[in-house]
């Protein structure tokens, strides 16, 4: 007899689904750290019920369809070891939900927490007053998400974000037309600050890849299914962050702000910019793992800020054949 006849209730598939992923010994690295929270994301999202109210719906009687749809998603995430997120084609970030699959990297940073963080954003705050921003730019914007989180917490600003895969900013596309952000958030395909030469910016965020080699050779199978240029970035991981790091001083504004999620190792890179102040971010779950720097750190470190130069908006990447890179030269993107 399968799940779906003999299991009735969610509290029936909640059993069953932690008991499996268990058994399985599936990783959680996609928005679940547990079997318990993978399995309540599943089953909530499988019946489209609020994804934050479990409990109330614990024991209500399930129809047939809804429950051979739970069996069969339960059943996929351990047969395929794909993540929750593409098995539903959805992702939360910041408390917000975004479209996703294969194209582009489950959408999970760090920076989405703390654009919701007082600390960051708001009077008296690191950031200030989000009002007296106009400009931002979110460097490999995979999903698109950091980019609509931005343009909703600076609502006064237009936003700019770019990534070197066509395929990932058609999924952008799809979750900038769902938040109905066409004319505030700005999609550009090409290879980091290549299509905005020219430009600066009051804020740049970044979510860039950072899987070293060697971790490439051991990630789980759940990493498999995401898009390789997403993760890996040289040897040690940082082979993007340094490409930031070296060119973002053209770009920002003389008080703009760049921050950026790096992972772990950051004593990699206080070792070999020791003259960058770096201000580490914390979060609930990690510490470390984001850093932020202000425009003047640029200049303090020694490196070259080129004049504000005025030029026209740079154009959207409206398809493949409009990018300014091959994908023999395309880069990839972000670390688990």
């Amino acid at each position: 007899m399968s799940d779906a006849e003999h299991l009735h209730t969610p509290r029936d598939f909640l059993r069953r689904a932690i008991s499996r992923f268990n058994a399985a010994n599936l990783f959680f690295g996609h928005g679940a750290t547990t079997a318990l929270d993978e399995a309540a994301y599943l089953i909530l999202e499988g019946l489209r019920l609020p994804i934050d109210q479990l409990d109330p719906f614990l024991d209500a009687r399930l129809l047939p369809d809804e429950r051979k749809r739970l069996a069969k998603l339960i059943d996929d995430r351990v047969k395929t070891r794909k993540p929750a997120a593409y098995l539903l084609n959805k992702a939360y970030v910041g408390g917000a939900p975004f479209y996703v699959d294969e194209r582009a990297i489950v959408p999970r940073s760090f920076i989405g927490e703390l654009l919701r963080n007082d600390a960051l954003v708001g009077e008296g705050s690191l950031l200030g007053d989000p009002g007296n921003y106009s400009s931002a730019l979110d460097l490999c914007t995979g999903s698109g998400c950091l980019a609509l989180l931005a343009a909703g917490v600076f609502s006064t600003a237009i936003v700019d974000a770019v990534d070197l895969s066509a395929d990932a900013l058609e999924v952008a596309r799809r979750n900038v037309a769902d938040y109905a952000m066409e004319d505030t958030v700005t999609l550009l395909l090409g290879d980091l600050f290549a299509p905005v030469e020219g430009r600066r910016y009051d804020l740049i965020l970044s979510n860039p890849p950072y899987v070293g080699a060697e971790a490439m050779g051991h990630l789980p199978p759940e990493y498999r299914h995401e898009p390789e240029m997403a993760l890996a970035s040289g040897v040690d991981g940082f082979d993007i962050v340094r490409r930031i790091l070296a060119d973002v001083g053209d770009h920002l504004e003389p008080g703009g702000a760049l921050i950026c999620e790096i992972g772990e190792d950051r004593e990699v890179l206080e070792a070999e910019y020791p003259d960058l102040p770096f201000l580490w971010l914390d979060t609930q779950e990690s510490a470390g793992e984001v850093f932020y720097l202000p425009a003047s750190a640029f200049k303090r470190s020694g490196r070259r800020n080129a004049p504000p130069k005025k030029s026209p908006r740079p154009r959207p990447a409206a398809a493949a054949d409009e990018s300014s890179a091959s994908a023999s030269t395309r880069r990839p993107r972000k670390r688990p």
